[in-house]
């Protein structure tokens, strides 16, 4: 699939980021219930030979997620899928997670977080420091997923080499300077291009992991497969970004999504395959743990959080 992006849709793109903006204090009791943190900000799980573990970088309520996650519903269906699923209709919980595989041979960090110090104590709970990192993957160059590359303007990850999309990068760097994402990435990336290298979709990051391309969401966006001891798992990042409105209606427009049509066909293509192959799947901003599975439902499909599957 090729999707092509103007400069007036990157720029339109970066003013709808969910960090574009501040959200306004909440002040409903249940809002106030959610924006506290969970206690843990690490989880880790066994996937054959490698441990997978989702650090929690951060999280925050945004109020009114209709206009954001409920594009072509109406009032009405956005409220009755919100109560169909015990969430309320006029707030949101935001979860910001990337995800470390330890594959025995390298530490591989998806995606580097809001660059706010979160990754660091979740790092920390796992008993690491950046410095431990091997390898630190960009799923994509929204700024809460390269965020975390610099910390007060010094290289975090300093010890590791870097990876991300090609057309990813191409596309961001060729918009100019005024572009939110194309300065943030001259910021926080392209410094070290020195280590960077690229994928397409397919690419091998290490044995066992290869890069699927999900279009869409932004013009390089990719999830990554990885398969160990005869086991599967699928980082999404930013594939599905609300884990029941863009579950139960993948067609639903997402604010976040550059070009929405083809994240739709994204959305809907890997959702089903997850559901039919039984695969669990990692989503960055799916409720912490933020793993899970997929399951359909009527039209459109269900997301199914993580119990105690793959303990180890």
């Amino acid at each position: 699939m090729t999707v092509k992006f103007s400069r007036r849709a990157a720029l339109t793109a970066a003013a709808a980021l969910p960090l574009a903006a501040t959200a306004r204090s909440v002040s409903a009791s249940t809002s106030a219930e959610m924006a506290k943190a969970p206690a843990s900000h690490s989880r880790s799980f066994k996937l054959g030979d490698f441990t997978v573990t989702t650090l929690l970088d951060g999280s925050r309520p945004v109020e009114n997620p209709k206009p954001i996650f409920g594009g072509g519903a109406s009032d009405a269906e956005f409220a009755a899928t919100s109560a169909q699923n015990f969430i309320p209709a006029d707030v949101a919980q935001f979860f910001f997670t990337p995800t470390l595989v330890d594959t025995g041979q390298e530490k591989i960090l998806f995606d580097t977080g809001l660059g706010q110090g979160g990754i660091q104590m979740a790092l920390a709970e796992v008993g690491l420091t950046p410095q431990d990192i091997d390898v630190v993957l960009l799923t994509h160059m929204h700024p809460d997923h390269i965020g975390g590359m610099t910390t007060e303007g010094a290289e975090t990850f300093s010890k590791a080499r870097y990876l991300t999309g090609r057309q990813e990068f191409d596309f961001w760097g060729a918009q100019g300077e005024g572009n939110r994402i194309g300065d943030l990435m001259a910021k926080k990336v392209t410094p070290f291009a020195e280590k960077l290298s690229f994928l397409e979709d397919g690419g091998s990051v290490a044995s066992g992991i290869s890069a699927v391309a999900s279009f869409g969401h932004t013009p390089g966006h990719m999830g990554y497969m990885l398969d160990s001891g005869g086991q599967q798992l699928m980082l999404t990042a930013d594939l599905a970004n609300h884990y029941v409105w863009s579950f139960a209606h993948p067609d639903w427009e997402v604010k976040f999504d550059m070009d929405k049509s083809a994240a739709t066909t994204s959305r809907r293509k890997v959702l089903d395959m997850l559901a039919s192959t039984r695969t669990p799947m990692i989503g960055y901003h799916m409720p912490f743990p933020a793993a899970g599975y997929v399951e359909t439902r009527g039209s459109g499909f269900r997301f199914v959080p993580v119990s105690y599957q793959m303990m180890g």
